[in-house]
């Protein structure tokens, strides 16, 4: 059975798509950011608790702030890069759901009362969010660059509270020179599927 997107679309998303190291200067608009949240919200999370929350970090300063927090290699890519994204894990989504949740409001606290289990809840559907923001990056025709290679505790209190965690963080622009490696080899189907 064949896949119903297009394959352009396939290979836009995910075939042709890598991890950016090099951007042009070529700005993102606050347009665009609005464009790939208004497709990307609709990614299913548990209870539809929505725990991700993204910082841009535009300004110079602001950007001076958050290099000296990245390891060695990091650095210069996203001192480069058009428009950098933090995105964190909001620990206190529960706040949102007698909204998010209608049907049953009451799951604020039957099940997201204690605050170890909103911080475990929301770093998983935090990371699924995330992936999707990376798909809606690609999906407008950017490329990302995500990272974990920075110092957690000092982004977060740089530019968080203790309410949130934060996740990873993405370069986002039009690739520049040399902006991939090659690709890395991936797992087949029999690798990973197993059929009971």
């Amino acid at each position: 059975m064949s896949l119903v997107l297009d394959p352009a679309a396939q290979d836009l998303l995910f075939r042709e798509a890598r991890t950016a190291n090099t951007f042009t200067d070529e700005p993102v608009t606050d347009e665009q950011v609005q464009a790939i949240y208004d497709l990307v919200k609709y990614g299913p999370t548990a209870f539809n608790q929505s725990p991700l929350r993204i910082t841009l970090v535009r300004s110079a300063e602001a950007r001076e702030r958050l290099v000296q927090h990245l390891a060695e290699g990091n650095q210069a890519k996203t001192a480069a890069a058009p428009l950098v994204a933090i995105l964190s894990a909001d620990n206190e989504f529960h706040e949102e759901l007698p909204a998010l949740f209608p049907h049953f409001p009451q799951a604020k606290d039957v099940f997201f009362g204690e605050r170890p289990v909103r911080e475990n809840a929301a770093a998983l559907n935090t990371a699924l969010q995330a992936a999707y923001f990376i798909i809606g990056v690609r999906a407008a025709g950017l490329a990302a660059g995500p990272m974990t290679g920075f110092d957690f505790e000092g982004v977060r209190k740089e530019f968080l509270d203790d309410d949130h965690t934060p996740l990873m963080i993405v370069n986002i622009g039009k690739p520049g020179p040399d902006a991939w490696f090659p690709r890395s080899p991936r797992l087949t189907f029999e690798d990973v599927v197993t059929t009971v």
